[in-house]
Order: structure tokens, then C-alpha cells, then sequence
């Protein structure tokens, strides 16, 4: 507060209070009258609220009968709202009454009422609850009469209450004139108060100006007097002019001591870059003329160890002899011991080697008492600290240093040897290269003479030379400019690359994303459309039972055209996987049966397949994408067929493949093909070719009969390429179409022989349908009474995974993030299984596993990861953070029951 405003509060305090004195003299008898009125009508009230309590007691008890009949229509409506509102007029009532009457025995009598309501709220409540879950209401009648007699009672203490208040009314009649009396007594008593209050607080403010200003006038002569780096602060809690002071100050103050530490440090680190630059310029002007590397060691060592503080020194430098480099010490400083002189290192043999092979300092702390002595006339003490340095000239280390001191090498040291070490390697490598040049001109001048015997002959082929030459710089100059070219076109490649590179990131970014996003939703729409679709409690009618299979199969058509979309975008990338192992065609055959079948009687049209009875019993392939690619072939001839057949032909055959090795000539390969037959619309000629391009058909128009995004003969071909085979197809419009897909094959590669194939096909999936529903009984058996944590922050994915698993009278609870179920987890250690989502705020799913894994208690806690993205490495990110197993969503609920079976039946063994 402003001191200005204090001043005129404090007077204008005092008028006030003599201007109330005033007031309430003048109008201390309508005040009593007012005070009598309104405890009067404080009594009323009460008066009304015991009334309030004794009525909406007796209606309770008819309102709750009328919410329990069988009937639902408006009178049971309005039945449920007069309850609520009774009950709330009760709470009311009760509520005020306690605040207003604090006698003892109305106390008591409220409190009892309290416990009854209570008691009769409760009984009403669990009878509402049975009648809205649709539960059979068979309550005995004990219940009623308890219910009745609660009532009863709570309307007996209600009469009692209303009386009580009544009786009240007449008392307080009656103690007017000693209230008049006290209320005269308390306003002189008030008015006495308040003129002291009024002069003490004027007092205060004016002490309290005084103390603020004398703390700020002793804090800045004290900083007037004090340096900058510690200046006191003005500590005032009170705002207005003098807090405004003390802040600036404050901040003044801040700001100064800021300034004078960045002045102190900005004046040693100069003081720091002149020592370096001064040691740096005398290392420099090591004797210019020396040349030889003995010679410039010696210098060098003997300067640089005392110039950085150290105690002695040795330098080793790289020759070569018998055609393998060593490290020899050729000079040391301060050693005592010198009878090893012409002790070497190889590269990486000892710290000396390691050093020179590394091409990074190497620096000992805490040197072992026998590792060195330094020594004095004096005595002698070992190191503290060893530094081994390469010294490097272009990333070739020439030689090796080994320092050592009493004291620890601090920054400064240590960029002092880092700096003059680049110029010593300049100067040693200068001084080789000197050396070499005079060799070779020794070399060249015992040459000489024999050039000079030749020189003659030599003469007569310049003039040769000399045009061969100029031929040779104009080609030069070509090539050269050529280069160039090429230098350019290579920069413009190099940045092309790169833009595909973070295009393709961005890309799979994206589709992983999408894949995420798109698969979330549909995981919650397939498990409760096919909890819906199986109709369990037989509630829905066949039209319903049809909607829920339309969308069911929607769902599914859409889960598989993400799948298309992202295994194109994998071919494309060359991310797709392909695992090749032994495949037994049975199975492959019996799946496709088994698929299709149901849709061909659906659809009234035939299917059948022809089996060569030469086929082999197995051959290496990957079996998950030759079935992809007949579902593909035979989804398409299921589409494009209205009536007639469908036939998958099975064959070993001799294919000529043209090869670039071959030089023209074809090889005839053995091979397996598989023929997908129709009799639908047939493709014309000029459209064969356009079919297999991604997102294209042969009928493209907007008003075409038949649907489809046209990738899955465009996946089916790459794959196809992938699995080292090829696809054709032969059609005629209007007769119908035959896509063969052909697959490598090699006798030799067979784990047996031929099959009678129908009849094993047959025999196999006879016995799958004999297990199925044992499996089903076993399968909710084993499941039962089992806990299962549920982790994920969608609440759609949860509502659904709850209400399937539920049906196998599991036990579920639930947590949003990867932290919640961490919690949940530990307050419910008897967790059978978690389910836990990847893809969470907080905690995700990576991250929450690994910290379950932390605990030892959950080691071998069963822990299948649920994900949207479905992409390459996600099931090895999984299982690399601790997850048993994994499965991607939209979630089979069959197939996770399987996978649940299998790891529970494992904990309990």
C-alpha cells in the first residue's frame, strides 16, 4: 500500500468510526428491534424445517413403493424424481436444523433422525439398484417391515423435533427484554473496542512507514561503502512506494554482482589464453634450423615438461625395421634410470603402442608407488599423474610422449599439450620429408653422371617426348574437365540420395503412424462385432444378426487393405520379410480349403481343386506369403465370378526362364505351379497389362461394378519376384481368367516322397474339425477364475477386451498408462497375466515391461504385448523389452485366448 493511501486510510479510519458511534446511537433501538425480529423468524424457519422433515418423511415411504413396481412409465418417473427430491429436502432440512438449534437434546433428536435416514436411504438405494439392473426384486418381507418401522420411527422424532422448536419459539418470547438490555450493553462495549482498534492502527501504520524507511536508508549506506560482488539486499514485505525501492534495489543489486562475476571470470580466462598463447609461441620458436629428429626431441621434451609443470618426460618416436613399425625412445628429460634406451614398442603393444593406435591421449591417475620414481639430489617420490600424447601430423601418429608430475594436469595443461603437439608433428614431419629429399638427391646425384652418358640418346627423344607430352596435357585438360562434370553430377546424386533417404524415414513415420491410428478403432469394432455377431443370449433379431456381419466383414475388408497398403509400401522400401523353411503343401492346400469353401457356397458357385499326383510332399518357400498370394489370385476369381467355377490347379511343371546369363538361350527350370481358374467376366488384351500396377484395375471408371483399391495383384507379383518365382495370367473377355503364380523347385530339397494328396488334405482337416470343440471347453476351463491386468489408455480397446474375456469368467482390472499398471500391479500381486498396450501417454507399453521385469517377483509374470503398429521390428522391440509374447491389433480374440492358454498352462507348470 502507498503511503499516500495509508495516511488517508488511517484519518479517514477514525471519521469513520466516530460517524458509526453516531449511527448507532441514533438507531440502537431499531437495531434491537431488527436483532428480535430476526431471531423470531430464525425460530420460524426451524419451526418450517421440522415441518419440511415430517412431511417429506410420510411421502417417502409411498414414493418408494411407487419406484419399485414392475411398470415403467411416467408416474414410475416422476416416483423416482419426488424420491430424489424428497431426499434432498430431507438432507436440507436435517442439515439446517443442526446448524441453527446447537442444544443437547435437539442434538440428540437429529442425530437419531440422521442414523435413520441414513439407515432407510440405504434400503432404498439397494432396492433402486436391483430394479435398474433388471434384477428379479424378491426382497422378503422383513426387508419391507424393517423399512416400515425405520420410517415410523423417523416420523416420531420429527413430531418430537417440530415440537421442541415450537416450545422454543415460546421461550424466546419471553427473554425480549434481557436480549434488548444485552444488545444496548454489547454496542457501547463495541464502540469502546472499535475507537481503540481504530487508534492502534493508525499508530501501526506510522510505526511501520518509519521502520521501512530506516531499513532502506541503512541498507544503502552499507552498499555505498561495500564492493560489488556481495551487496545486501533490502528485505521489505510491504508493498507500495518502499517496496517499490527495495525491488528496484534488488534488482540493481543482482545485476551488479552478475556484472562484476562475468568481469572476474571473463579476466581469468584472458589471463588463462594468454599463458596458453605465450607457451604456445615459445614452444613455436624451437630452433628453427634444426633438422633432425634427435635434435628437435630433445628440444622439445626439454621445454614443453617444465613449461607445463611436470616432473620428467620421455619421447618415443615410430621407425621402421624389418618392415614393422616400432616406437624407440629417442630422448627424455629427468629420467634417472636411462639403461633402457633402446627399449621399443609395437603398435598396441603396452600404453605406448595403445597410445599410438588409439590416436587419443591416455592419462593415469593414482600411480602405483613402484611404477616410477622421480628423483632429485634431495630424494625421490613417484608420480601422481601420467600422460601419454601421440603426436600426429594428418591422422598418421609419428610419434608417442609420456609426461609425468607431482600434480594433477588440469584443462589448461592439458590444452597446452594438445596445441603445441600438432605443431611438433608439422615440424617432424617436415624434418622426414627434408631428410627424405636429401637422400634422394644423393641419389640423384650418383644418377646424374649416368644420365649425362645417356643425354645424347635422351636428347633425340624429346623432340618425341615433347609432342607426346603436349597430346598428353590436352588430354589431360579433357579428363580433367570431364571430372569435374562428373564431380558435379556426383554432389547432385549424393543430395538426391539423401532426399530419398529422409523420404523414405518420413514415409515409414507416416505409415506407422497410420497403421497405429487406423488399427486402434478397428480392434474395438471386430471383437465386439463378433461377441455380437455369436448372438449369445439370443436377444437380437436375423436382420440385426445381419447388420452385425456386415460389419464385421467390413471391418475385416478394411484390416486387410491397410495390410495391402503397408506390405506395397515394405516391397517398395525392400523392407518386406522373407522367411524360407520347409513347407508342407497339405497345409497350404488344406488352409485355402478351408477359406474358401464356406464363401463358394455362399456365393453358389464351385470349388474344387486339381492335384498332379506327382506333386511333392514339401519344398522350401514362405508359406505365410505363398498363402497371401492365393488368397489374392482366388479373392479376385471369387469377385470377378457370378456363376460357374473357381478351380486351383496344383502341378509340377518344366518352365523355360530367360536369363541374362544365358545369352539368349532359355533354361528349362522345374517348378511348381499353381493355376487360380475362373469362369467370370474375363480382362481384355490391352488391360493384361495394367493389372498388376499398384491402385489400378482393368475397369478404373467410378460407376465400376466391382470394388476394390487394385494392390493386391500388384503385392502378389512382388512378392512373387521376392520368392525367386513369377505370375502370368491368360484371359478372354467374357470367358474367363487363369493366373498361374510358378515357384522354384528342386528335387533334392524334398524332406520325401510323393503324396497321395487329396486324401492327406482330407484326412487333416477332418481331424482339426474333430478338435474343435474340446479345445473351446478346455480352453474357457483353464481360463476361468484367472486375473488378467488390462494396459491401455483407449478406453474402446478396454471396453471391448473386458467384454470378451469376461465371457470366460475371468477376473479383469484395468489401468490407463504404463505407470498406473505398475501400481495396479503391486496392489494386486496375484495378477495371473497383463495384456499391455505399446502406444500410452506417461509410461508406454516399452517402458512399463521393462520396470515390471525389474521386480523379481514378476520375472515370469506372462506379459503379451498388444500394438497397432504393425511394422518390421515391432515384435522384436517387444520381446527385447520383456514382453512373453505378441500380437498385433486388430486383436483375433481366438487367437489371443490361444496365446493366453499356451503362457498361463506354462506359469503353472
Amino acid at each position: 500500500m502507498k503511503l499516500k493511501t495509508k495516511l488517508y486510510t488511517s484519518v479517514g479510519f477514525l471519521l469513520l468510526f466516530i460517524l458509526i458511534i453516531a449511527v448507532i446511537l441514533l438507531n440502537m433501538l431499531e437495531q434491537t428491534t431488527v436483532k428480535m425480529n430476526d431471531v423470531v423468524n430464525g425460530l420460524n424457519e426451524r419451526i418450517e424445517k421440522a415441518s419440511v422433515m415430517k412431511y417429506e418423511t410420510s411421502r417417502i415411504g409411498l414414493e418408494l413403493g411407487l419406484i419399485v413396481t414392475d411398470r415403467y412409465d411416467e408416474a414410475h418417473l416422476k416416483a423416482e424424481h419426488d424420491w430424489e427430491e424428497s431426499q434432498t429436502n430431507i438432507h436440507a432440512a436435517l442439515e439446517s436444523l443442526q446448524q441453527m438449534d446447537t442444544e443437547v437434546k435437539a442434538q440428540e433428536l437429529l442425530a437419531k433422525y440422521k442414523t435413520l435416514h441414513q439407515s432407510y436411504q440405504n434400503m432404498g438405494q439397494q432396492a433402486l439398484a436391483a430394479k435398474k439392473m433388471n434384477e428379479k426384486f424378491d426382497f422378503p418381507e422383513s426387508f419391507w417391515q424393517e423399512a416400515e418401522l425405520t420410517r415410523n420411527r423417523m416420523l416420531q422424532i420429527a413430531n418430537l423435533v417440530s415440537v421442541l422448536q415450537e416450545q422454543k419459539l415460546k421461550s424466546e418470547l419471553f427473554r425480549t427484554k434481557d436480549t434488548y438490555n444485552l444488545a444496548v450493553t454489547m454496542i457501547y462495549i463495541y464502540l469502546a473496542v472499535a475507537l481503540f482498534i481504530g487508534i492502534g492502527f493508525t499508530y501501526w501504520i506510522i510505526r511501520g512507514v518509519t521502520n521501512n524507511l530506516n531499513k532502506v536508508t541503512d541498507v544503502m549506506r552499507n552498499a555505498a561503502t561495500g564492493n560489488f560482488e556481495s551487496i545486501p539486499r533490502i528485505e521489505i514485505s510491504a508493498k507500495g512506494e518502499l517496496g517499490e525501492i527495495a525491488v528496484s534495489f534488488n534488482r540493481m543489486a543482482d545485476a551488479l554482482e552478475k556484472h562484476s562475476l562475468l568481469e572476474k571470470q571473463l579476466k581469468e580466462e584472458a589471463e588463462a589464453g594468454s599463458w596458453l598463447n605465450g607457451k604456445i609461441a615459445d614452444i613455436a620458436t624451437i630452433n628453427p634450423e634444426v633438422e633432425n629428429v634427435q635434435e628437435l626431441a630433445e628440444l622439445f621434451i626439454s621445454k614443453l615438461v617444465p613449461m607445463a609443470g611436470a616432473s620428467c618426460g620421455i619421447f618415443y618416436m615410430k621407425e621402421l625395421e624389418d618392415g614393422e613399425y616400432y616406437f624407440k625412445k629417442i630422448s627424455s628429460y629427468a629420467i634417472m634410470d636411462d639403461s633402457n634406451n633402446d627399449s621399443r614398442y609395437r603398435i598396441g603393444e603396452s600404453l605406448i603402442g595403445q597410445c599410438a593406435l588409439e590416436k587419443r591421449p591416455i592419462l593415469l591417475n593414482d600411480v602405483p608407488d613402484d611404477y616410477l620414481k622421480i628423483s632429485s639430489g634431495m630424494g625421490e617420490s613417484p608420480p601422481k599423474n601420467i600422460i601419454i600424447l601421440p603426436v600426429q601430423n594428418e591422422d598418421e601418429v609419428l610419434a608417442v610422449m609420456e609426461i609425468a608430475s607431482f600434480e594433477t594436469f588440469n584443462p589448461l595443461q592439458l590444452k597446452l599439450f594438445e596445441a603445441t603437439l600438432d605443431n611438433i608433428g608439422i615440424r617432424i614431419n617436415r624434418i622426414l620429408n627434408h631428410e627424405k629429399v636429401e637422400k634422394l638427391l644423393q641419389e640423384s646425384q650418383t644418377l646424374t653422371e649416368e644420365l649425362q652418358a645417356q643425354s645424347e640418346e635422351l636428347q633425340l627423344q624429346q623432340e618425341e617426348l615433347r609432342t607426346t607430352n603436349e597430346k598428353l596435357e590436352e588430354q589431360y585438360d579433357a579428363l580433367k574437365h570431364k571430372n569435374e562434370e562428373i564431380e558435379k553430377v556426383k554432389g547432385v546424386l549424393e543430395e538426391k540420395a539423401q532426399q530419398l533417404e529422409v523420404s523414405s524415414q518420413y514415409k515409414s513415420e507416416f505409415l506407422a503412424n497410420m497403421s497405429h491410428e487406423l488399427r486402434t478403432p478397428l480392434n474395438s469394432l471386430l471383437i465386439l462385432a463378433k461377441i455380437l455377431s455369436e448372438n449369445k443370449e439370443g436377444n437380437l433379431s436375423e436382420k440385426q444378426e445381419e447388420y452385425i456381419q456386415t460389419i464385421y466383414s467390413s471391418g475385416y475388408d478394411l484390416l486387410h487393405l491397410i495390410n495391402d497398403v503397408l506390405d506395397l509400401a515394405k516391397v517398395e522400401s525392400g523392407t518386406l520379410d522373407i522367411n524360407t523353411k520347409e513347407v508342407e503343401l497339405c497345409d497350404v492346400l488344406g488352409f485355402i480349403e478351408q477359406q474358401f469353401t464356406p464363401f463358394a457356397d455362399q456365393k453358389q458357385v464351385r470349388f474344387k481343386m486339381e492335384l498332379d499326383p506327382s506333386l511333392p510332399g514339401s519344398f522350401q518357400t514362405d508359406e505365410q506369403r505363398l498363402q497371401q498370394i492365393l488368397k489374392n489370385l482366388l479373392s479376385n476369381a471369387f469377385k470377378f465370378t457370378e456363376n460357374g467355377s473357381v478351380t486351383l490347379k496344383v502341378e509340377k511343371v518344366l518352365k523355360e526362364i530367360n536369363e541374362a546369363s544365358a545369352k539368349g538361350n532359355p533354361r528349362r527350370m522345374s517348378m511348381l505351379a499353381f493355376s487360380v481358374i475362373d469362369t467370370g467376366i474375363g480382362i481384355d488384351q490391352e488391360k493384361q497389362k495394367v493389372i498388376f500396377n499398384a491402385f489400378q484395375q482393368a475397369d478404373g471408371t467410378t460407376s465400376r461394378k466391382y470394388g476394390g483399391t487394385g494392390l493386391g495383384l500388384s503385392i502378389s507379383r512382388e512378392i512373387a519376384l521376392l520368392l525367386d518365382g513369377f505370375i502370368e495370367v491368360a484371359s478372354t473377355k467374357g470367358e474367363g481368367s487363369t493366373f498361374t503364380l510358378y515357384l522354384p523347385y528342386r528335387d533334392s530339397s524334398l524332406s520325401g516322397g510323393n503324396l497321395a494328396f487329396e486324401e492327406a488334405a482330407i484326412s487333416h482337416y477332418e481331424e482339426s474339425d474333430t478338435d474343435i470343440t474340446p479345445i473351446n471347453q478346455r480352453t474357457k476351463s483353464n481360463l476361468k477364475n484367472k486375473k488378467v491386468l488390462i494396459v491401455d489408455d483407449d478406453i474402446r480397446n478396454v471396453y471391448a477386451l473386458t467384454v470378451a474375456l469376461e465371457i470366460y469368467e475371468m477376473e479383469i482390472i484395468v489401468a490407463e498408462n504404463g505407470r498406473e499398471g505398475l501400481e495396479v500391479l503391486q496392489n494386486h500381486p496375484d495378477t495371473d497375466l497383463v495384456l499391455m498396450d505399446i502406444m500410452m501417454p506417461e509410461m508406454d507399453g516399452f517402458e512399463a515391461m521393462r520396470q515390471i521385469r525389474r521386480l523379481p517377483e514378476y520375472k515370469a509374470l506372462p506379459i503379451i504385448a498388444l500394438t497397432a503398429k504393425a511394422m518390421k521390428q515391432s515384435r522384436e522391440e517387444c520381446l527385447e523389452a520383456g514382453a512373453t509374447d505378441y500380437i498385433s491389433k486388430p486383436i483375433n480374440v481366438e487367437q489371443l485366448l490361444s496365446l493366453m492358454q499356451v503362457w498361463l498352462y506354462s506359469k503353472e507348470k
